[in-house]
């Protein structure tokens, strides 16, 4: 291995598993640092009064490190870390039974906590404000409710969709942060780090092409290192340098920017098929053969953050970079990308 390769040692017992590739520690975490510094302050504070820190809620797109910042919170606390979601929690005795089972100072993390039931909602109200839930026993006539006393702890909720949060329950969280994409640098600093967890050879152009292709996600940079690592082992001589990052992500159909199949079947579909639009979400995605909610929260964000796609209300338009990046002409007063590049509208 030359000098010039930026490969860290390898960590022992960290080479596979996704898991694996999340930091521990506050200090690990790389990006995000407004997030970083405030959460960092509310964990200190908490250890000095020796008490659970407040309700935490991660808000933001897939991939960016929501579930690596609830783990973090409990290697900080030296605390038990309990996880589930809000789709799985069908009934509120499931969220009472978790909430019975916890130890003083526990981390309870619900991932998509847009979706939990309304029922299991309201059993959150009374444990996150007051400590307390309400079981009710028997049924009918006969039935009474029984108050338990839960032990101090932190839920810490995750959501792809903070906007359909209820408000009850936004209110009861006491530190909300939203996590933005990653610039490249940042990115950059996570290849890097996980290329020596996984004992994988790369240069500083490897980086750099691999960082500028993740579409500002840690997730996505991690899967495409493990492919062009695969590619690397197979058809290179395992070194990552900017050659044989291109040549795989080529492979692997991970265009310049960073679209995929995905990506691509959208933006032709937008410019090819409906002129540019505007067009609804649901006809849009019928016409990739894609579930709507696949391309609004998933596919959409990115494309819109490059400027390439608009909300409007009446439907999904592309922009005159859309039609560049196509190698397609742009109609007669397509409107220009907006100022903004995440409208809400």
């Amino acid at each position: 291995m030359t000098d010039d390769l930026l490969v860290p040692e390898p960590l022992p017992g960290e080479r596979d598993g996704e898991v694996t590739l999340r930091p521990r520690r506050l200090d690990e975490f790389v990006g995000q640092p407004r997030t970083r510094e405030q959460l960092g302050i509310i964990l200190d504070s908490a250890r000095k009064r020796g008490t659970a820190p407040d309700h935490l809620l991660f808000s933001g797109p897939p991939g960016l490190g929501k579930t690596s910042l609830a783990a973090i919170v409990a290697n900080e606390l030296e605390a038990g870390f309990r996880v589930t979601s809000g789709p799985a929690l069908e009934r509120a005795g499931d969220l009472a039974a978790i909430l019975t089972g916890l130890e003083p100072g526990d981390v309870l993390f619900i991932d998509e906590v847009h979706r939990l039931p309304r029922p299991v909602e309201e059993i959150l109200y009374p444990a996150m404000e007051d400590l307390q839930i309400d079981v009710i026993l028997g049924k009918g006539p006969g039935a009474r409710s029984l108050r338990l006393d839960l032990p101090a702890f932190t839920l810490i909720g995750a959501t792809t969709r903070a906007g359909l949060i209820t408000s009850p329950l936004r209110d009861r969280f006491g530190f909300a942060a939203r996590l933005d994409f990653y610039g490249p640098a940042d990115l950059e600093a996570i290849i890097v780090r996980s290329a020596g967890i996984l004992g994988v050879a790369l240069d500083a152009a490897g980086a750099a092409m691999l960082a500028r292709r993740s579409r500002g996600t840690p997730r996505i940079a991690n899967r495409l290192l493990r492919r062009v690592r695969d590619y690397a082992e197979v058809r290179a001589d395992g070194v990552i340098d900017e050659a044989v990052a291109g040549a795989a992500l080529d492979l692997f159909e991970v265009d310049p920017l960073g679209l995929d199949k995905l990506d691509v079947a959208l933006l032709g579909a937008l410019c090819r098929r409906f002129a540019g639009g505007p067009v609804g979400l649901s006809t849009l995605a019928t016409s990739i053969g894609e579930d709507p909610d696949t391309v609004e929260e998933v596919t959409e964000p990115y494309l819109i953050q490059l400027g390439f796609v608009q909300r409007t209300p009446r439907g999904r338009v592309a922009t005159p970079s859309a039609f560049a990046h196509l190698g397609l002409p742009a109609p007669a007063g397509l409107a220009p990308p907006p100022a903004s590049l995440f409208d809400d509208a």
